[in-house]
């Protein structure tokens, strides 16, 4: 009866099946390098450090497209900057390992493995996206209204059990809502034949990054609960960083803090009081960009927002918010335990009653520690009207639902972009 369910899937090219882009990128990382170094010296396959980089090679390829497929999950990096990272991390930790040991490798053939994986993949990247794009297509009823107005992929609205379906990778419906018997019949077989069925909020979270809460009675509150051992790991480890950075930055504080001064009058170090961890208030501190004033109460909450081109901003100022040098001092919050390298932006105390005053969910994001950076940041930038705030809150609820080491690092390789360009400040 449901035969048309077979036109749903339709044949990958092997580029875009991961163990053929695993099979090719080994032969070429690997074979490449090594056919060069035999034009040379046809024997020195034989040699005992050229067998041991070629397995060093090996593991740190299969372990660097790990990780890159990893990060590919998370919206908005899938491309070419999260290549090199993981395989750079990867390599350098295996040729680490083989100097700790002492061991004998070839330098060619570990520097030619490396380049020769990064270049696979973005050459696999480059001929994938010339290929068909991401091909879903909807089941009509509930909300799912909203899917077509997602960039990326290419959405087929279905009018009826019997549409054709041509090349979709997958069916996508709101599996909450009162569908007809006809429909449930369809996913049913869909499922059955093989062709993925993805729940709207799923696929919307998945390609947008963002977490939606509107209702209790959705029992998202639970799901949302983050990972607490990696949660207490990552406080570990960000403190020793902190600790680090503390004692290798203390010149460039005494510097930063001196030519503050210099430029206008007032302290070097700006402190306000934020909400925190459970909610509790804390001070943080920053480099002072904003020319030194005392605000009144009746001002507070307009003095707690910068706005774009705010002129109590100084000619460093702007320097330091957009290369983040400001936010340096806070870790100092990092090694008191009232902050994290990574996690929802703390708000001014002022800032954070009015959102919760006009946002129901809003003080769930204090469920995991504040960060200097995080996932709204790199997404979103410095944002301060409700409505903004609110698609903040969404980001920051995906970020709590999918908190990882992975994730952490996408969100730090985006920070350094974002450094280099000054997106997002004020």
């Amino acid at each position: 009866m449901y035969s048309y369910v077979g036109n749903v899937g339709h044949k990958k090219h092997p580029l875009q099946r991961r163990r053929y882009q695993l099979l090719g990128g080994l032969i070429f990382a690997i074979g490449v390098p090594l056919f060069f170094r035999m034009l040379i010296n046809p024997n020195i396959v034989f040699s005992v450090n050229h067998q041991v980089t070629i397995v060093a090679a090996m593991t740190a390829h299969m372990l660097g497209y790990a990780f890159y497929k990893k990060l590919e999950t998370f919206p908005g990096i899938s491309g070419f900057s999260n290549i090199l990272p993981p395989f750079a991390f990867t390599y350098g930790l295996v040729i680490l390992t083989i100097l700790f040991f002492r061991l004998d490798y070839s330098r060619f053939q570990a520097i030619g493995s490396f380049f020769a994986s990064v270049s696979w993949y973005f050459g696999v990247i480059i001929f994938t996206r010339r290929l068909e794009p991401y091909h879903l297509a909807i089941v009509p009823g509930g909300s799912v209204e909203h899917l077509v107005s997602v960039a990326g992929v290419k959405w087929q609205l279905l009018s009826s059990p019997d549409t054709a379906i041509i090349r979709a990778q997958g069916v996508v419906a709101d599996l909450r809502a009162d569908l007809s018997e006809s429909w449930e019949r369809f996913i049913t077989q869909s499922v059955l034949s093989g062709t993925p069925v993805y729940h709207v909020k799923q696929v919307l979270e998945s390609l947008t990054g963002r977490v939606e809460i509107e209702h209790l009675s959705e029992n998202t509150l639970g799901a949302l609960n983050p990972n607490q051992i990696y949660i207490k790991i990552k406080q570990s480890f960000e403190w020793l960083i902190a600790l680090v950075v503390l004692v290798l930055a203390s010149p460039l504080f005494l510097i930063l803090a001196l030519v503050i001064k210099l430029e206008t009058p007032g302290p070097a170090f700006f402190r306000q009081e934020r909400v925190g961890y459970r909610g509790k208030h804390f001070m943080v501190y920053k480099f002072r960009s904003m020319r030194h004033s005392d605000n009144s109460a009746a001002t507070a909450k307009e003095s707690a927002i910068t706005r774009d081109r705010d002129p109590r901003i100084t000619r460093l100022g702007h320097v330091l918010r957009r290369t983040r040098l400001d936010e340096l001092p806070q870790v100092i919050n990092i090694l008191r335990g009232e902050m994290s390298w990574i996690g929802p932006r703390p708000e001014a105390v002022v800032l954070s009653r009015w959102y919760n005053a006009e946002l129901v969910f809003y003080p769930y994001r204090h469920i995991v520690r504040p960060g200097i950076t995080g996932w709204a940041q790199v997404n979103q930038g410095h944002v301060a009207a409700v409505d903004e705030v609110h698609e903040k809150l969404h980001y920051d609820f995906y970020y709590i639902k999918n908190i990882s080491p992975w994730l952490d690092l996408v969100i730090v390789m985006r920070t350094i972009r974002i450094i280099l360009t000054g997106f997002g400040a004020k």
